[in-house]
């Protein structure tokens, strides 16, 4: 193995990284001691920084290798004198930002033939406006009248289509492909997301099924991400509309007409039909189905493989196929359970 790591460091100090995250170093003494990776708690190596969250990984404090670790408070007489403190609420949240300075080219996707500007391998039409500083790499198109932001990237084989817009400080990964979107600032989509193509329409008939035009569009709001070869069906009638924040794990379906709200949680594997609506912070947890023409309250929680099929009140936390209020689930389960277990014992018995 002739490079260690992917990702080139850059070292901080704790001073820096402190004043960054908001945490607060129990030594200031130590502020000037120089951070250059970091890892998780169990296995992070020297000089590096690390974080507990979770209170079942407080064990593996006594052996730590970090230089320094965030914490709660109420954690802080457990981490070992010769590992620095950083206090913060959040521990998890800070221990992100650090990563960010430490390793700031790995939170976003980035060109992968190290050119600038526009490859002389890449078609850009005439008419395609492109602001300063844009990336367009090798193999990438960009459709006619489309028009691409300040400081953003179109990495090797992705196609922009005709008059889509994207924002600034924008990605589209590997092999994406945009088309009939408007797509705000700070966007990341990965390799082989797929935006803005047919949505699923059909006029069933017993003489077959028409196949209905979808007119719509697709509508990315600012600091949208979305996972590896995940889609984005347009709209059929009206738009498909994804929230400002929300976050989209790999594999993920949107069908036509879907809205979701701002800052909502889409976990791989999951699926939402057409014309289904999620409001605000809305978490959707992996493997989990969700039928068309519902709406999803603010803040409701959805838990991992449920079949959602009627409307969710805000606040609301289901789980199973149909979901069901996660207490009535556990309820019914222990039932379940009790049961099998009265039924086996029954069994043993008359033989």
């Amino acid at each position: 193995m002739t490079h260690p790591s992917f990702f080139d460091p850059k070292p901080r100090s704790l001073e820096e990284i402190a004043a960054a995250t908001g945490a607060t170093l129990l030594n200031s003494q130590a502020a000037q001691k120089v951070i250059a990776t970091a890892g998780p708690v169990e296995a992070a190596p020297k000089d590096s920084i690390s974080f507990i969250d979770n209170p079942k990984y407080l064990p593996h404090l006594e052996q730590t290798g970090a230089t320094a670790v965030f914490c709660h408070e109420k954690y802080a007489d457990r981490v070992p004198k010769r590992v620095e403190i950083l206090v913060h609420s959040q521990p998890y949240k800070a221990y992100a930002t650090a990563l960010s300075l430490l390793f700031p080219t790995a939170a976003r996707p980035q060109p992968v033939t190290g050119e600038t500007g526009v490859s002389s391998h890449a078609f850009v039409a005439e008419s395609a406006k492109l602001e300063s500083n844009v990336i367009v790499e090798a193999g990438a198109v960009i459709g006619e009248g489309a028009a691409i932001g300040r400081g953003s990237h179109v990495l090797a084989g992705a196609v922009i289509g005709a008059n889509v817009q994207i924002g600034r400080n924008t990605t589209v990964g590997i092999n994406a492909s945009v088309l009939h979107a408007f797509v705000g600032d700070h966007v990341i989509l990965h390799p082989g997301v797929r935006i803005g193509q047919d949505g699923f329409g059909f006029a069933m008939g017993p003489g077959g099924h028409r196949k209905v035009a979808q007119i719509g569009r697709v509508i990315i709001q600012d600091h949208v991400e979305i996972g590896a070869n995940s889609t984005v069906d347009r709209g059929s009638n009206r738009d498909t509309v994804i929230g400002e924040g929300t976050k989209i794990d790999n594999l993920v379906q949107i069908g036509h007409n879907v809205v979701i709200g701002r800052h909502c949680i889409i976990v791989g594997l999951a699926g939402v039909a057409g014309s289904a609506t999620l409001g605000d912070y809305v978490v959707v947890a992996g493997q989990t189905g969700i039928v068309g023409h519902i709406k999803v309250g603010d803040g409701a929680q959805i838990g991992g493989g449920s079949g959602v099929n009627m409307n969710l009140e805000p606040g609301a936390k289901v789980i199973g196929t149909p979901a069901m209020p996660v207490r009535d689930w556990v309820k019914m389960n222990m039932m379940l359970k009790s049961m099998v277990a009265k039924s086996k014992s029954g069994g043993d018995k008359t033989e």
